[in-house]
Formats: C-alpha cells, sequence, structure tokens
C-alpha cells in the first residue's frame, strides 16, 4: 500500500501574507508531500483583504499565533514537518521544541530568548513597530523604504519594490515587542525549549545578508540548542536578505530544504 505523503506546514513571518507561500506549495506538493500555508490567527484570506482590515490581526501574541497552528497541526493524519520563516521560524522552533513535528526548518528565525546579539541593523527594521509603544495593541504596517531595508536590501530596488506591492500585508507588532524583551520577562513567550532531546531534527537557515535577523542572531540561535542532543544544523546563504523565501532565488532555498529533508529520511 502507497504511503501517504508527509504534511508540511509553512508558517509565514510578519508582513507577508500566507498566499506568500505559493511557489513552496507548488514544489513541495511535486515533490511528494501534502502541504498546507494557515495563516495567522484571525488573518483574512487575500492580501487585499488584509490590508483592508489591519484590526483583524492587532494585538496577536507569539503564544496566540503558537497555539493557533498546534491547533491546527493536531487536525492533520500525522505529525507534520514545520517550516517557517521570520517570526514563523521562532513558531516552527517552538512548536518542535513541543514535539509537535516530525522535523523543523526556521528560516532566518525571530530571535528566540537567550540570544544577546542585537545588531543596529536589526534594531532599524524593527523600529516601523518597536518605535512607538503604543504599536503594541497595534497591526503595523511598512513603508515600501522600510520593506526596502528589512527584506530587499539584497535584491534589486524594483523586484523589492514588487515583492512589496505583492505580498506585504499590516502586521502585529506585539510579538516584536514580546521578543526584544525577552530576556527581561522571566516566563517570556519568545521562549523555546531548546533543551528538548527527544524532538526531530531541526535546519536553520540565515541570509547572510539579512538585516532583519542578521546571520549572527541566527548563529546566536544555534548555540542555544547546545545541551540537547537532537539533531540541529545551520546553512547559510551568501548574497541573500530576508526575502529569501519569496523573491527570484526562492527556489535555491526551497531545494536546499528539501535535499535536507531527503537527507534526514523524509
Amino acid at each position: 500500500m502507497a504511503q501517504d505523503p508527509t504534511p508540511v506546514v509553512f508558517i509565514h513571518g510578519l508582513w507577508l501574507h500566507a498566499t506568500s507561500w505559493g511557489p513552496w506549495l507548488d514544489r513541495f506538493r511535486a515533490a511528494g508531500y501534502a502541504p498546507i500555508a494557515p495563516g495567522w490567527p484571525n488573518e483574512p484570506d487575500t492580501v487585499a483583504e488584509a490590508r483592508a482590515h489591519p484590526e483583524a490581526v492587532a494585538d496577536i501574541g507569539i503564544d496566540d499565533a503558537a497555539d493557533h497552528f498546534a491547533a491546527i497541526i493536531a487536525t492533520l493524519p500525522e505529525p507534520p514537518i514545520i517550516v517557517g520563516h521570520s517570526f514563523g521560524g521562532l513558531l516552527a522552533e517552538k512548536l518542535m521544541g513541543r514535539d509537535l513535528g516530525v522535523a523543523g526548518v526556521a528560516i532566518d528565525p525571530a530571535q528566540i530568548k537567550g540570544v544577546l546579539p542585537l545588531p543596529l541593523a536589526q534594531l532599524r527594521a524593527g523600529l516601523p513597530a518597536l518605535g512607538n509603544p503604543a504599536n503594541l495593541h497595534r497591526a503595523v504596517s511598512l513603508t515600501k523604504q522600510e520593506f526596502r531595508f528589512g527584506f530587499g536590501n539584497a535584491v534589486s530596488e524594483q523586484e523589492s519594490d514588487e515583492l512589496f506591492d505583492t505580498w506585504t500585508v499590516p502586521s502585529p507588532a506585539r510579538p516584536l515587542f514580546q521578543a526584544a524583551a525577552a530576556n527581561f520577562v522571566l516566563h517570556s513567550q519568545a521562549a523555546v525549549d531548546t533543551d528538548n532531546s527527544e524532538r526531530g531534527p531541526l535546519l536553520l537557515i540565515s541570509g547572510l545578508e539579512d538585516h532583519t535577523v542578521p546571520d549572527v542572531v541566527t548563529r546566536s540561535t544555534l548555540k542555544q540548542y547546545r545541551d540537547s542532543t537532537a539533531v540541529t544544523e545551520l546553512r547559510q546563504f551568501e548574497g541573500r536578505g530576508h526575502s529569501l523565501t519569496i523573491d527570484s532565488g526562492w527556489k535555491e532555498v526551497a531545494d536546499a530544504v528539501l535535499d535536507w529533508l531527503a537527507d534526514k529520511g523524509f
């Protein structure tokens, strides 16, 4: 009897819509997986709707999102592979720490509790949300220039602008505040069970030109797993920024993930 395809759950980060995973879904489906890309809690179904109703996602926090995706995973026929980008990467790590996935991939993952480096580029990339304390309870949008710095700095200005026009949506600022304060909060929602040695393998991916999650942050994240005997690996991509999942070079990253999964027996 043919084995059912392994489910894959794709989780996007802030300022992108779930439909931005579309090409990845096609690629993984063609490779024999059963992929889905659900939105965050209350996320409208389309980019246009999300832009028209920013209040729908205002005040959503990390645990709200983690519990939302955990509930979706519970409906699947078997534990999935979990792939996340940016804050979706943090959520992938968090869900893997809870043993909810057979394998995980965290692409340019937002910093978890315990990660100390805070480069100036990362501070600048976070200012659209963190610059106003009142944004804690709001959904915040990026300008085209802010997207260019935080996401599209490693592609042409024309491509960055096209990506902005196609995929950007307002996103809750609360997760950024939670991550920024994580090392000063005892029970931070940005905490991940990095000591779990029973979880499946985890791949961290870093774009070396990323401003939003600089490579030094991802390397520091890798060090947080030093007390776990579970497989945790890092793959770095030269010349790539935070847009690496949606820009013209996305296939290189997707195929690297597929190769890694095949190597791990998935």
